[in-house]
């Protein structure tokens, strides 16, 4: 049986397994609270005793895991061994594709990509889904609930879809048109919000407590963030260890950020490496509260919009442990506008033949800013491109005109 435990951010009480897993407990029950447009407080973390493990695994033992399997090394995550060897056929249905770190080179310059575009619903999200399904199976419980801008919720529907779990799906009134027909299709109750995605995770949360539905909400189930964690892995294994020295990670909850941040650190707690990789928060102009708080420490609710609705947060649930992610990496953030993510999308589709949507894109607008100030070429860089392009093609659509239909007649005149 695999140990661990839960402890608080925030005031760093400690929950053994069965009170937080049996009794569906996701924040502190000291300081834990969801109050309206503020981040989360009492964020659950799960600990392992990893000085125990770090005398069972070596450097080379870690390399021989599968990429896009992480239920492999299993006692890095809260799961029980014994009931994932019980379901092969299901495990199966969730690996993640094996390419996952990319090569890539703009004007000159090398860098690499962890390409989640080609994941089970083609996101980054698939991460966090799929250890909270396997989770609920574990559990015995058959319905996930969860707020979502798109990609979680559509991340969410499909995996369920794929496991055999319903999902009831909490979305923004101007959630995109490809996003909500993505989650649709998979066979989600789809429950439209009047109102911002701050709205719907609290109502998801509120619905989903007196129905007693297992909710997935970013950062307040402890397994949005452990689930994340596992691109840390996948990058290490994929590069034998030579891990980057600066990642770019978009940025509007903060999840994906905290979660990548927790694996690298266990990394290093278990001696795999010796150093953490610069933390680059991406965000867009719309949806900046990561770079106000960078500067002043202090948070203040602003509503955010973006064209990069995935990264749009007026109230990031998991602020502070960002936060620390920053800090403790010694990285930073970087802001791009509207029309820089666009730009970049444009590059990313016609130079490298990767379609991403916005908030992915942002990533590339942040990484030719920061190459433009930065003179080491030592430095080794990997973005997250963390969502395909085809999940919301309205952004494409402000860069390629519409097309007309020609006649033979026409086409002839156009080529000779």
């Amino acid at each position: 049986m695999n140990e661990y435990i839960y402890k608080c951010f925030d005031c760093n009480k400690t929950y053994g397994k069965d009170e937080v897993e049996k009794n569906l407990l996701y924040l502190c029950s000291t300081c834990g609270k969801v109050e309206k447009n503020q981040p989360l407080k009492g964020i659950l973390l799960v600990e392992y005793d990893y000085d125990s493990i770090k005398k069972k695994i070596s450097l080379e033992s870690f390399f021989n895991y599968e990429l896009g399997k992480f239920w492999q090394y299993s006692f890095l995550f809260p799961l029980d061994k014994s009931k994932l060897d019980s379901i092969p056929d299901k495990l199966a249905k969730i690996t993640l594709p094996s390419n996952c770190v990319q090569k890539l080179n703009y004007e000159g310059r090398n860098f690499f990509v962890l390409n989640e575009t080609c994941n089970p619903t083609l996101s980054f999200k698939d991460r966090a889904s799929s250890l909270v399904a396997l989770k609920a199976i574990e559990m015995g419980i058959t319905k996930i609930a969860a707020a979502s801008t798109g990609n979680a919720g559509s991340s969410l529907a499909g995996i369920c879809a794929r496991l055999g779990l319903e999902s009831v799906i909490f979305v923004p009134k101007n959630i995109p048109e490809a996003k909500r027909i993505q989650i649709q299709s998979y066979g989600a109750e789809l429950i439209l919000v009047d109102g911002d995605y701050d709205l719907a995770f609290d109502t998801c949360i509120e619905i989903s407590s007196q129905k007693n539905w297992y909710i997935r909400n970013t950062a307040y189930n402890p397994l949005t963030i452990e689930g994340k964690k596992s691109a840390a892995y996948d990058i290490f294994i994929s590069t034998k260890g030579k891990m980057p020295d600066v990642v770019f990670i978009p940025t509007g909850d903060g999840v994906i950020l905290s979660g990548f941040y927790k694996g690298l650190a266990e990394l290093k707690k278990l001696g795999l490496i010796e150093k953490l990789p610069k933390l680059i928060s991406v965000q867009a102009e719309g949806s900046d509260c990561f770079a106000r708080f960078y500067i002043a420490n202090v948070f203040e609710y602003k509503s955010a919009n973006s064209i990069a609705d995935s990264i749009c947060a007026g109230a990031p649930r998991a602020l502070y442990y960002g936060a620390e992610a920053i800090e403790k990496t010694n990285g930073s953030v970087i802001v791009v506008s509207d029309e820089e993510i666009i730009e970049a999308q444009k590059i990313t589709a016609k130079q490298f033949g990767m379609l991403l949507e916005p908030s992915s894109a942002a990533s590339f607008a942040a990484y030719k800013k920061f190459i433009k100030l930065n003179e080491n070429q030592n430095e080794t860089y990997l973005l997250l491109f963390t969502g395909n392009g085809l999940k919301d093609i309205s952004s494409l659509s402000i860069w390629n005109d519409p097309v007309v239909p020609l006649t033979p007649s026409q086409i002839k005149d156009k080529f000779f």
